[in-house]
């Protein structure tokens, strides 16, 4: 069926006659001029930092996704290679095993209200049939009017969903997520109250959340999950709160680490606080420590030099995979081996995508579901755990009917990609969704 969602945000952009013939000459320009084929150096990667042309730079690309990596960086034929199969040591005798399903962003969607038990029907097996099962809440709770979404140059939209679109997005069918991460740009969105009441309805429905925090002696610690034997840790944070201030005193309720604020000095972002998690994790024992981070720019396909360096930083300080959410596109995955521990494999999944979309886009309703096995035994008569498995599945955001009311449901691209053939199936829309996913995949 035809998309009854706005294709992109410039399709919900608040601005004046003028402002908007402006943003139209520039964008012509770029696209003449190709100025915005590869990741624009200078733009800012956080809301507060960003000039008027960093954002019309944002919107550009929220409509013609940037498909290069950074001139020079050699990030596309790196991710292109990267492709050598995890392996375990010699020797290597599994005790124990844990299977973990990861989602990217949750973001609310007219329709989901209507989506309950339908919404994960395709991909069950990739989520809720794991131990333990992630994703990133985008949209907080709130007793407060939602207001207009729309997008200006002054402010974001409220990203907040009511409690129908909540409980379509968390379970399925009586098997609901893990541990939901909080932290990102919208958590202050509807001040203290909205995280706040998100935060009661997890604690209510049994949900670990991460990235947020509920006393301050929290915010300096890693969350536990404990299953089948081993002890993951997650350390979390997210890289700011689109130019909102948390309320004095209550600076310890969300893990904010500034990955993209630029400093004139030159400095490197502080990323001192996920350390001190880390430390925490290694000081309860964890087997297995996974960083779940808010971060990357908005709307390009590769991530930027200075965040892969960073990536490698925090694996080489104890983490062994990092999950990855903001960029609302679907980013590569890196197998690295740290200096501290080469038996080890790390997995970094740059970015998961949007699982839910409030837009219509082929390059925004893609994504993935990234599994990863965590194994527990002994080599060499000493007990270690490592990543035994990591695959990344692309799955696709689809809109439907259930009778009158609009539906919306995950299907894997593979079956997707299967019914292209049927009468009626939009051939081009899913050929541009497969081309996206083919850019990631190296292929």
């Amino acid at each position: 069926m035809k998309s009854k969602l706005p294709e992109t945000p410039l399709d919900a952009l608040n601005i004046s006659g003028a402002l908007r013939a402006a943003v139209k000459t520039i964008h012509t320009w770029a696209d003449v001029s190709g100025c915005w084929k590869y990741p624009s150096k200078k733009a800012a990667g956080d809301f507060e930092d960003m000039s008027l042309m960093d954002k019309i730079y944002w919107g550009y690309k929220s409509k013609k996704p940037i498909t290069r990596a950074e001139k020079g960086s050699g990030l596309e034929s790196f991710f292109k290679s990267n492709t050598a199969p995890i392996t375990l040591p010699e020797g290597f005798e599994t005790k124990h095993t844990v299977t973990f399903g990861a989602a990217g962003d949750l973001i609310k969607v007219d329709g989901l209200e209507n989506s309950r038990d339908q919404l994960y029907e395709g991909v069950t097996d990739l989520l809720f049939n794991n131990d333990i099962s992630y994703a990133n809440l985008e949209s907080q709770l709130t007793n407060q009017d939602l207001g207009a979404y729309t997008f200006s140059e002054k402010e974001t939209p409220p990203l907040c969903c009511t409690k129908e679109q909540y409980d379509a997005l968390k379970s399925h069918k009586g098997k609901q997520y893990s541990a939901l991460h909080m932290a990102c740009n919208h958590t202050l969105d509807m001040g203290l109250e909205g995280l706040e009441t998100t935060l009661a309805q997890l604690r209510e429905d049994n949900i670990m959340e991460l990235g947020v925090n509920r006393d301050p002696g929290e915010q300096k610690k890693g969350r536990i999950i404990e299953k089948n034997g081993l002890k993951i840790g997650f350390v979390s944070a997210t890289y700011g709160l689109n130019g909102k201030t948390i309320p004095q005193g209550k600076e310890y309720m969300v893990n904010v680490v500034p990955f993209h604020h630029k400093d004139p000095s030159g400095n490197k972002a502080d990323i001192s606080l996920l350390n001190r998690q880390i430390f925490d994790c290694k000081e309860q024992k964890c087997d297995i420590i996974i960083a779940s981070l808010h971060w990357g720019y908005e709307y390009e396909f590769f991530p930027r030099r200075a965040q892969v360096d960073m990536a490698h930083e925090i694996i080489e300080m104890g983490v062994d995979a990092i999950v990855s959410h903001h960029a609302h596109v679907l980013q590569p995955m890196e197998f690295y081996r740290p200096q501290r521990d080469p038996e080890k494999t790390a997995v970094i999944a740059y970015s998961l995508g949007n699982l839910t979309s409030s837009f219509s886009a082929p390059h925004i309703v893609l994504n993935a579901i990234l599994n990863l096995t965590f194994v527990k035994g002994t080599v060499n008569g000493e007990e270690k755990a490592f990543i035994q498995g990591a695959q990344l599945t692309p799955v696709v955001q689809v809109e439907s009917l259930d009778g009158d009311l609009p539906v919306l449901r995950i299907e894997k691209l593979e079956t997707l990609s299967a019914k292209k053939s049927e009468p009626g199936a939009e051939k081009d829309y899913i050929s541009a969704i497969e081309r996206y996913a083919a850019l990631v995949s190296g292929r």
